[in-house]
């Protein structure tokens, strides 16, 4: 009795103990969902920005096009690269050193006088960003349960819907006010900001390493290309890319050079969708785990085709009408890509999910870089207009894409 008297007056209260797990997977995915914030807020503010920065620079729509994809061909490389040794380090210092080469990359962008220098810029934020994004589903898929995988990453993907909420409109709003280096400064600073957060308050994550055997790059490589599973995975995102970035790089441009949009009115565009995602894709992350994840997808998709066909037909309408147009466009984007991105992580055991996710990332990043190059070259100018042709053919390509999604997804199989 004594003893049992002693060990309990040893232990913490029960109630100290029990929200502890929440609480540190909670942090977690708050800091995951910051730096998945400032990553996506570097690669969507490009899009905003396209009238001012053609404008500025003297651009056409292709070239606009290019400095769109620079970053994604870059990620893409770095991706892969990155796939012969993201598995062999602590996710922390991993995660770390990618986010310093992200912060480095987005105050180049910044101080960029040039459309070259900017460029550049572009192609070394890349190098990091692509990466960045594939560690961060990394962590998710390494340390929260599968039944709680598709919240977590609704969560962390609802980092898009924030970036749309506050980051881009005030991004337009410095934009128009100041100059396109604005945003970028300010990006800069909220990058150092979570870079201290993330390195005072993550623990190292080494879990992957336990069981790890060391393996020539080669090898590694080998067993993700020789898995059908890991193939599949692929050829969704290359899908589900191409049936997305067709649109949204051109979607600003079009809504002023064709709807009769302001570029100061472009942030509503944004503010109406970020609201609207912000709630629907954690929802799309919590149905897909009550439902199953296969079957919002399906829902999602079909659904989507939609918003896609209306966004690039539209003509000059009231701008309410355009704000329901562009708000479904965001909601089931995001409806669709949240199911997608928790099939894609658990395609594969943990001891290769970093190199997977590198290569995923990679092939996300140069089929997301195709189809801003894709629609550069289909999207014109209007014989002695601003107006652009061929949005509505990108429409058209975007919903064939949606619907070879749907034929891939049915192949994809759950490994962890």
């Amino acid at each position: 009795m004594g003893l049992l008297t002693l060990k309990m007056s040893l232990s913490p209260p029960l109630s100290s103990q029990t929200p502890a797990p929440a609480l540190r997977e909670s942090w977690l995915i708050f800091i995951l969902a910051a730096i998945q914030f400032t990553h996506i807020m570097d690669f969507v503010i490009m899009m905003p920005l396209g009238p001012q920065l053609m404008r500025v620079f003297q651009i056409s729509p292709r070239e606009f096009g290019f400095l769109v994809s620079a970053y994604t061909f870059s990620a893409a490389l770095s991706g892969l690269l990155s796939a012969f040794f993201i598995d062999r380090f602590d996710r922390k210092i991993a995660l770390l050193a990618l986010y310093v080469g992200f912060t480095a990359g987005t105050l180049a962008c910044a101080l960029a006088p040039t459309f070259e220098f900017l460029m550049a810029a572009r192609i070394f934020a890349g190098a990091f960003g692509g990466v960045l994004g594939a560690m961060v589903l990394a962590i998710i898929g390494d340390t929260v349960p599968e039944q709680r995988r598709g919240a977590a990453t609704g969560k962390v993907m609802a980092a898009f819907s924030i970036a749309s909420i506050g980051g881009i409109p005030l991004g337009l709003y410095l934009a128009s006010h100041a100059s396109w280096h604005a945003p970028f400064f300010l990006l800069t600073g909220l990058c150092v900001l979570v870079l201290l957060m993330a390195w005072r308050l993550l623990p190292p994550m080494r879990n992957h390493l336990l069981n790890h055997v060391p393996q020539h790059p080669a090898q590694v490589l080998k067993a993700i290309f020789t898995r059908p599973n890991c193939l599949w995975a692929f050829a969704l995102m290359v899908v589900l890319s191409l049936a997305g970035f067709t649109v949204v790089p051109f979607l600003s441009p079009y809504m002023v050079a064709n709807v009769g949009f302001a570029e100061a009115e472009l942030s509503y565009i944004y503010l109406f969708g970020g609201l609207a995602t912000v709630v629907t894709s954690q929802w799309a992350g919590r149905l897909a785990d009550r439902f199953g994840k296969k079957k919002v997808f399906m829902v999602a998709a079909v659904f989507s085709v939609i918003p896609i066909l209306i966004v690039t037909h539209l003509p000059q309408v009231p701008h309410w009408q355009a704000f329901i147009v562009t708000t479904l466009f965001f909601i089931v984007f995001g409806a669709r890509f949240v199911p997608a991105m928790s099939m894609i992580t658990s395609s594969v055991e943990p001891r290769l999910r970093g190199s997977f996710m590198s290569v995923n990332s990679s092939v996300q990043q140069l089929a997301s870089g195709l189809a801003a190059f894709l629609s550069g070259l289909v999207i014109t100018n209007a014989p002695g207009s601003q107006q652009l042709m061929g949005f509505g053919t990108v429409g058209i390509i975007a919903t064939v894409f949606t619907l070879l999604s749907m034929l891939v997804v049915g192949k994809l199989k759950q490994v962890s």
